[in-house]
């Protein structure tokens, strides 16, 4: 027994050591880099048992007013918002509102294949529902306010991507049905339930369901980076509701997190159904692995927001980092944190900031597709700035490489201009497309 013991407190002394000696100094550096080079601005909080062990605030929560961020401004955290209507679906289980078996044609009858979807498929994305901000005109709308009733025709128009069941696809409307299943069920507002069942009990203090953004509140913009920063048109909340409309700091996320796994929220039954995977996705969370070390959360992306949140059980480690605007990679400098503090190698990231005439951009610019590649791929310029858009998606910012190359690192994509023949070398993710200029 008195051998045990000196393990465990070996064991112990190990991790609080390791939490107190990684190099902070290099990581502040790191993340000062980013910020000054216009490649990231955001917020990280790091916590082991409980205690905060690393927090920065890097860039600006409004660049108009000059209003720096600091580890209290809030962010909207996109379908992290995902983990916390999962515990409140298990909440209103564990009370007897609801079955996670159960059938959904009781909520939704006009929904197609309602009476084969159940609650569960709904939280792990194997109901086959199309989610609606796939579709291409999504960002011509997801500014405007909708109604209950005028977005669920939306996702009845949407349809049924498979048959419930037989595979996982991520789909958005999940997470808005499940949201109204609550207030339907409580005949209360998702508002509130969040309030009475999480933040309130966990004083979470700067967590919320989000409205318009607002500086007065501590809020955040979210920025688009061309040669200069360009603030980006806010989601209307009205939308995303419990799939994607919550707002927080990341010191609050390492707090819900950290309240979620130690049983404050939900019971342990209950968290391992969440923890339970199938293909890859459980319900309201995903594995998220580091080397050998394995945690457990969720990733969020909104306007140009992006955070992630995650816990490691055996270490009791969290990790929360958002981010309002950027051109690098933020899984990149979430890697980086994370090395930092378990120990692995990481170096401080060194741009080239090459800038281009007018005229140097115009010769890449051009409409360029090809028979084996599904979309086409639009280069145009803003400013001194390439941009380059696939049909139906979003535009991205290029950096220019040299050589005729340019780069989005957030997406890992490179582009390889050839003046001569008027072709262009997609490359990412392994794999190599050429393109025609039309």
């Amino acid at each position: 027994m008195k051998k045990l013991l000196t393990i465990v407190l070996i064991s112990f002394i190990a991790v609080a050591v390791k939490a107190q000696s990684f190099d902070r100094e290099k990581l502040d550096t790191y993340f000062e880099t980013l910020a000054s080079n216009n490649k990231l601005m955001g917020s990280i909080t790091m916590a082991n048992d409980g205690k905060i062990i690393y927090q920065k605030a890097f860039g600006y929560a409004n660049i108009d007013q000059q209003i720096p961020l600091s580890s209290d401004s809030r962010f909207r955290v996109g379908s992290i918002t995902k983990m916390f209507t999962a515990a409140l679906i298990f909440k209103a289980i564990e009370e007897g509102k609801i079955q996670l078996d159960q059938t959904i044609d009781g909520f939704f009858p006009e929904l197609k294949n309602s009476e084969k979807i159940s609650i569960s498929q709904l939280m792990n994305h194997r109901s086959g529902i199309h989610s609606f901000t796939s579709d291409p005109d999504y960002l011509s709308w997801n500014t405007t306010p909708k109604s209950r009733k005028s977005l669920y025709t939306i996702i009845i128009e949407g349809g049924s991507d498979f048959e419930p069941g037989t595979k996982a696809d991520y789909s958005n409307s999940n997470y808005v049905l499940l949201t109204w299943i609550l207030e339907d069920v409580y005949k209360e507002d998702y508002a509130d339930l969040l309030s009475k069942n999480i933040t309130g009990p966990l004083g979470l203090e700067n967590t919320y369901l989000g409205k318009k953004t607002s500086t007065a509140d501590n809020e955040a913009f979210s920025y688009k980076f061309t040669d200069k920063w360009v603030k980006e048109a806010d989601t209307d909340m009205s939308i995303p509701l419990g799939a994607g409309a919550i707002v927080s700091t990341t010191e609050d996320l390492t707090k819900f997190i950290e309240g979620l796994f130690a049983g404050k929220i939900i019971s342990q039954s209950s968290l391992n159904l969440m923890q339970e995977m199938k293909d890859n996705f459980g319900r309201g969370l995903f594995k998220i692995p580091f080397y050998d070390k394995l945690s457990y959360g969720h990733t969020g992306g909104i306007d140009e927001f992006k955070s992630m949140l995650s816990y490691f059980p055996e270490e009791k480690f969290s990790f929360a980092m958002s981010v309002n605007g950027g051109t690098f990679d933020p899984n990149q400098a979430a890697i980086a944190a994370l090395s930092a503090y378990f120990g692995k190698d990481y170096g401080i990231p060194v741009f080239k900031n090459i800038t281009l005439t007018t005229e140097e951009l115009e010769r890449y610019l051009g409409i360029y597709s090809s028979p084996s590649f599904p979309l086409k791929i639009t280069i145009s310029k803003e400013n001194n700035t390439l941009v380059g858009q696939a049909t139906g998606q979003p535009s991205f910012v290029l950096e220019a490489e040299g050589n005729h190359t340019f780069s989005f690192s957030r997406a890992g994509l490179t582009l390889e201009f050839n003046l001569e023949t008027e072709e262009m070398t997609l490359k990412q993710g392994g794999g190599i497309f050429v393109l025609q200029k039309e």
